[in-house]
């Protein structure tokens, strides 16, 4: 069985700090000569993309709530493989999850790849109740391999004296490093996280920051030693993919911009490995798109990218015309917004491409966050009516409900989760499917195929 030293660096709540120490770990790993694999816990863009940068690698979504477990390990096996060491960040707090019994949190993922743990725990005014803290952490649930702590935002050597000799008097967990309190984060956060790597002026700068500060107050070489003592994976890990490649599939565009950019990695290979071959499309960039059969609108920040989205009237008109031609287009939160006919935000209105008459708008608190699950109620190219979606939704926009009600063709109804309008989503057109659901393509197998069967209908019918 292949060797897969890894560990998962968790926080006793979000804001901790594990997502700076990930960052920190990964880059300082990488710049010591080790070849670090990032993988980050739950339904998350924004991160992962960071720790995809840190470590100059892929970084893929494990997720109990999206994946059945022998997908997960097949997942992680799957991408680990090759590299030295693979770098799990958790989310939220270690034993949060989706109810009382802590299910989809971080700890079951640890137990679901038999990963050790290393808890990230922010210091700020405490010091004996950290023992207290770690202890409890370490009894509260069978079954966790608690390897170490971090501690993070230390206030100086004496304080970081006092905590270290109170964990390790009071407790069997090592400390593994103690990071001082930073005067300015590297890569600032915004409303729906860290800001975007696209938008951040000097992101190599900021990670190689990191990665100094990592090296310079954690242990790397007992961490290196807890990833490397992890046991054998909990059970064999079946081929990720299977079956033959179809030849001569369509052609599926998906945008790729710093307006749209959310997608998982695992959705674009499936739909390669349903037979659809991929080209990289803009929503800002004037130049005309080449031949599609399909069009595939993730997550974003349209709202950042606003002023450039209206500006763009060839290819609003464009993708206009293609919906009204019939192409499957499967577009997904911002995705879903750039198709409404605008976004008003600031008391200004910014006209978009019109495929659905409604509006959407900004507001200052999230409308939906968390994991959602649907039933499919209407025919549609990517769902099989019956079926039961999961996926997550995390939007601070919102339809303007005067603009909802001739537009009321909805596939979904939410059986968790909020949804476009009234517990709705999934609005379709034609074979437009659009809505503030996003899936992952593991956890939905049908929908890859059934994408590419649709692209390859259109392409011949319009031959």
């Amino acid at each position: 069985m292949a060797s897969f030293p890894r560990l998962i660096l968790a926080g006793l709540s979000g804001g901790s700090g594990k997502t700076i120490v990930s960052l920190g770990l990964c880059r300082a790993l990488l710049q010591a000569g080790h070849a670090p694999r990032p993988f980050k816990k739950g339904p998350d863009y924004i991160d992962a993309t960071w720790l995809g940068l840190a470590a100059r690698a892929g970084c893929s979504n494990l997720d109990p709530f999206l994946l059945a477990p022998e997908t997960q390990l097949s997942l992680f096996a799957d991408k680990a493989r090759g590299y030295d060491l693979a770098v799990i960040e958790g989310n939220r707090g270690l034993f949060d999850g989706k109810d009382l019994g802590g299910s989809c949190s971080t700890a079951e993922l640890s137990r679901v790849l038999a990963a050790p743990v290393i808890l990230v725990m922010d210091c700020t005014k405490m010091t004996r109740t950290a023992a207290a803290v770690v202890a409890g952490c370490r009894h509260f649930e069978a079954g966790l391999n608690l390897a170490g702590v971090v501690l993070n935002r230390t206030a100086g050597e004496r304080h970081r004296r006092i905590l270290r000799e109170a964990i390790e008097a009071y407790t069997d967990v090592p400390v593994l490093g103690m990071l001082p309190k930073m005067a300015e984060n590297p890569i600032p956060e915004r409303h729906m996280g860290l800001v975007s790597d696209q938008e951040h002026a000097d992101r190599e700068a900021a990670l190689d920051e990191l990665g100094r500060l990592a090296a310079r107050w954690l242990d790397l070489d007992r961490i290196l030693d807890v990833a490397r003592r992890a046991p054998d994976l909990p059970g064999p890990a079946a081929p990720l993919w299977t079956g033959a490649i179809p030849a001569d599939g369509p052609v599926i565009g998906y945008v790729q911009d710093a307006a749209l950019w959310f997608y998982y990695p695992e959705n674009l290979e499936a739909l390669e490995r349903a037979g659809a071959r991929l080209v990289r499309l803009s929503l800002l960039d004037s130049a005309p798109w080449p031949e599609i059969h399909g069009l595939y609108l993730g997550g974003g920040f349209p709202e950042t990218q606003a002023e450039g989205l209206s500006a763009n009237t060839a290819i609003r008109n464009h993708v206009r015309g293609l919906a009204e031609a019939g192409l499957p287009i499967y577009a997904e939160c911002g995705g879903f917004m750039y198709l409404c006919r605008a976004l008003e935000m600031h008391g200004r209105v910014y006209p978009l491409a019109g495929v659905f008459d409604l509006s959407t708008t900004l507001c200052p608190r999230p409308q939906g966050l968390g994991y959602v699950e649907a039933l499919v109620e209407r025919d549609n190219p990517f769902h099989p009516t019956g079926a039961t979606v999961r996926g997550h939704e995390f939007h601070y926009s919102a339809c303007l409900a005067a603009t909802v009600a001739g537009s009321a063709d909805f596939a979904l109804r939410m059986t968790r989760g909020q949804g476009l309008f009234q517990g709705r989503d999934g609005l379709l057109r034609a074979n437009v499917f659009a809505g503030y659901t996003h899936i992952h393509a593991l956890g939905e197998p049908h929908w890859a195929p059934r994408f590419a069967a649709a692209a390859q209908a259109y392409r011949l019918a319009s031959r």
